[in-house]
């Protein structure tokens, strides 16, 4: 066999390989690597939007938790705020309490005070009511008068 016609049979041949390959291989292996091709830009254009999505909702969560714990701050404030009118007002009650105790006290001591001046005014006029009945029993004598003054003043 003669080289030249080995060769055109061979160029041929790979001709034919090429057309048929062209026609019937290669049309399914494009196909799927456009389908892969695309599957893959889906994947990564889901993974980018849910990478977004994600951006958002952690935004949104920093945006809650911000509101919560200004919120939490607010409510903390409004307890501490009532805490201290409570108190001030216990404190208030408990003033004006100890003030009318404090009344009550100083017009009973008052009261004893003025009954213990009555009681000492009866002791004293009884005093000297029995005093004079001493002087009048006895004669007029000035020594004898000063003694029972005596008495009557360390009575008193």
């Amino acid at each position: 066999m003669n080289i030249n016609a080995t060769l055109f049979l061979q160029a041929i041949v790979f001709a034919v390989l090429v057309w048929f390959t062209m026609r019937f291989v290669w049309p399914p292996i494009t196909k799927a690597i456009d389908e892969r091709t695309q599957k893959i830009a889906d994947g990564l254009s889901a993974a980018e939007r849910a990478r977004l999505e994600l951006a958002t909702a952690n935004r949104r969560v920093e945006e809650q938790l911000s509101a919560a714990r200004a919120d939490a701050a607010q409510r903390l404030a409004d307890a501490e705020r009532l805490a201290q009118s409570m108190i001030e007002e216990a404190k208030a009650r408990a003033a004006e309490e100890g003030g009318k105790i404090v009344a009550a006290a100083r017009a009973e001591a008052q009261q004893e005070l003025v009954k213990a001046r009555e009681a000492l005014r009866g002791q004293v006029a009884d005093l000297a009511v029995r005093g004079a009945e001493q002087i009048l029993r006895r004669e007029v004598d000035a020594n004898a008068h000063a003694t029972l003054l005596a008495q009557l003043q360390a009575e008193l």
